[in-house]
């Protein structure tokens, strides 16, 4: 054999061996931890898990061949953030998905290393989860919840459905959701519409009987910001609503499927898609400081008009032609 062959035979030989070990490390098994904030039965904590799950093995990840996925609910309960993010990264994941605010920045607190991919995140850069949404900085980047402006949007809504309104209730746990990111944002437009805004912060399914009960009376309503209490006591907030016959906006969707009066909101189940690709991109060796935290794109306006008959409210045509979706 000439020496000319012979190297070129080597050099093949040495080309494929690195591309079988590149094939290799893709089928090594990685893991994951994931770190709810809502409790492991609830149906939409369920739907956003699944999604993970589905788009993961989608872009080629198997839990039978080369994933492993460690998930932790914490059932609302912020007391258990910290303990729980210390049992996933005692684990050293490759990567952790985290949901919500305060998780993420438990999280940060725990690991400056494991790459942390976020989803439900309102305010990252006040929270100091990210030194900026373009240039995350640091082991964590994902998916903005919503923007600054979102909750003055809340209150347009309520004004418009019900134009009498002088007072509106700002419900949620301050202890997980940012709250002072969405009251700035809606002080900015209840001023102007003439409508008072009243702090009114929970902490379980008694203080929202006890607040909504000792708030309700005529030109009132509710605005409900996105708080893992309010979404896990859903189905009371919506009927202590109708009881007490509150117009309300709320800030996902499945509030209006379950009787709330309306909703302008991201898709929850969509944020998980997304982030999904993140944790692929990072898993196949992309750092976190190089993904920007992404925006939404899309929101959706949903009515339900078997709820505003109930309350005795007109829904306003410019509101009819907003609507994205229309619950009968």
């Amino acid at each position: 054999m000439r020496r000319r062959e012979f190297i070129g035979l080597l050099g093949g030989v040495v080309a494929a061996g690195s591309l079988a070990a590149r094939a290799q490390n893709s089928d090594r098994m990685q893991l994951v931890g994931v770190l709810m904030n809502n409790a492991e039965d609830d149906a939409e904590t369920k739907a956003q898990l699944e999604a993970l799950l589905q788009t993961l093995q989608g872009l080629g990840w198997s839990e039978s061949r080369n994933l492993r996925v460690h998930v932790r609910y914490a059932a609302d309960r912020p007391d258990r953030y910290e303990v729980l993010a210390k049992e996933l990264v005692a684990l050293q994941p490759d990567v952790i998905f985290a949901y919500t605010t305060p998780i993420a920045t438990v999280l940060r607190l725990e690991s400056r290393t494991i790459p942390i991919v976020f989803a439900q995140v309102s305010d990252p850069v006040g929270s100091g989860v990210v030194a900026s949404l373009a240039r995350p900085g640091g082991n964590l980047t994902g998916l903005l919840l919503y923007e600054e402006g979102i909750a003055g949007k809340w209150v347009a809504m309520l004004k418009e459905i019900a134009p009498n309104l002088k007072r509106a209730a700002l419900l949620a746990n301050p202890k997980t959701t940012p709250y002072e990111y969405f009251a700035r944002s809606a002080e900015a437009v209840a001023g102007p519409l003439a409508i008072e805004l009243v702090p009114s912060l929970v902490e379980s399914s008694a203080d929202i009987e006890r607040v909504i009960a000792a708030f309700a009376g005529p030109d009132r309503g509710l605005l409900v910001l996105p708080s893992g209490t309010t979404t896990l006591y859903r189905d009371m907030v919506i009927a202590l609503a109708e009881r007490y016959r509150l117009p309300s906006v709320y800030p996902f969707r499945f509030y209006v499927t379950a009787g709330g009066l309306m909703s302008y909101s991201t898709d929850l189940v969509d944020q998980s898609r997304k982030a999904a690709m993140y944790v692929d991109r990072i898993l196949r060796g992309t750092k976190p400081a190089e993904l920007p935290v992404q925006a939404p794109t899309k929101y959706l306006t949903t009515v339900n008009l078997k709820t505003a008959k109930a309350l005795g409210l007109d829904v306003p045509p410019s509101l009819l032609v907003r609507a994205d979706e229309l619950i009968e």
